[in-house]
């Protein structure tokens, strides 16, 4: 990177970090003073219910693991998670472990996020889903205390949400023909491709749906030729973008593609924390955003403010998750150009309500923090 993009880029990451400057944080949150009581973390290992097979080109499963916290002080809590996809590296195991480090009963004033937040990373390196959990759950307690829901601190449009995708996994034609007539009520399909039969999974919607498509290869294209002939046939099936086209280490060869495709290049295992947004910025289009990627909605903000000012497409994405994270996802979409944010959707035992899908349009409730209610009791009081 050029000097003057570094001092570019790094003021305007300074001034993310200051989190009530110009960024639509509320005045409630500047005035706020300590509670007095200290806060109380509580975690409890989880496990997703896939509703089918998912299968992509870098394995298939049928259960995700999860984490689920809660942040209480005062009377309020708020709630929190941690997903797993094997790709991340973590599991409840680590989760567990990394959790079994915090003390949060030293910090008594909640509306020291940026404090919090730094102490929880200093603990140790990574495990950015583990970190992620008491993020969201330190947000939704905020939010609830203060009585505003974060997209509405961050001074966000909820009207300027965008559609989100539902994902189809690679299947055999009747189950992704199934897929597709699950996803009815959304205006575009997200399409996992990457282990051979790319043409056929696209051809096989194409027989029930012509909706807009993204497609997500998780890394499954090894040559550059094949993948910029295969976006060219994409974008005469009106696929948007290619997600993660080739392995994140084929720098050149991804920057080659973006060069030449007709369609943008996001970038999705190769980005993770602001860091690499300095990495990426010159090889792909633009990002897709995950709060298990990065360590929760703090940094996810930051991220979408930062990759916009460098001229970057914005994605908001998930992993398999309950209502909690996708409802704390939500609160950045007003940032964003496109939302994957069907996580819940692929479940069949979520544990909370939260953020729903209006007509394929992701719709942010007025409810405080998160804007999630507990359906299913998992703490004890």
């Amino acid at each position: 990177m050029k000097k003057r993009d570094f001092i570019k880029y790094g003021g305007l990451l300074t001034g993310a970090l200051i989190t009530g400057c110009n960024n639509g944080q509320s005045d409630k949150m500047r005035g706020k003073t300590k509670t007095g009581s200290p806060l109380r973390l509580k975690y409890k290992p989880y496990t997703l219910q896939l509703r089918h097979v998912f299968t992509l080109a870098s394995g298939s499963r049928t259960t995700t693991p999860v984490v689920l916290t809660q942040l209480e002080c005062d009377g309020f809590t708020g709630y929190g998670e941690a997903s797993m996809p094997p790709y991340l590296g973590e599991s409840h195991e680590s989760v567990l472990k990394f959790l079994g480090q915090v003390n949060m009963e030293q910090f008594n004033d909640p509306f020291l996020i940026e404090d919090i937040i730094d102490y929880i990373d200093n603990i140790a390196p990574g495990n950015y889903a583990a970190k992620a959990s008491i993020d969201i759950a330190l947000h939704d307690l905020t939010g609830k205390i203060l009585g505003e829901p974060w997209y509405r601190l961050w001074g966000l449009d909820p009207s300027r949400t965008p559609y989100t995708s539902f994902t189809i996994g690679i299947d055999n034609a009747e189950v992704v023909k199934q897929k597709v007539a699950e996803a009815e009520p959304y205006k575009i399909l997200k399409v996992k491709l990457g282990l051979g039969n790319d043409r056929e999974m696209i051809e096989t919607i194409r027989t029930v749906s012509e909706k807009p498509i993204c497609v997500d290869v998780n890394q499954g294209w090894k040559d550059k030729n094949y993948a910029l002939e295969m976006a060219h046939w994409l974008k005469d099936q009106n696929v948007v973008f290619l997600e993660q086209p080739m392995p994140k280490t084929q720098t050149d060869d991804i920057a080659w593609l973006t060069q030449n495709a007709p369609l943008p290049v996001i970038a999705d295992e190769a980005v993770q924390t602001t860091a690499d947004l300095f990495k990426v910025k010159d090889i792909y289009s633009g990002i897709n955003i995950k709060l298990m990627k990065c360590g929760g909605m703090n940094a996810a903000h930051k991220m979408a403010l930062m990759a916009r000012e460098m001229g970057m497409k914005v994605m908001i994405g998930c992993m398999t998750e309950t209502s909690c994270a996708i409802s704390a996802a939500a609160q950045v979409s007003p940032l964003v150009d496109w939302a994957d944010l069907d996580g819940n959707l692929l479940i069949s035992n979520d544990v909370y309500e939260g953020v729903t899908v209006d007509d394929g349009k992701i719709t942010l409730k007025e409810r405080p923090g998160i804007g999630i209610v507990e359906m299913k009791k998992i703490f004890e009081d």
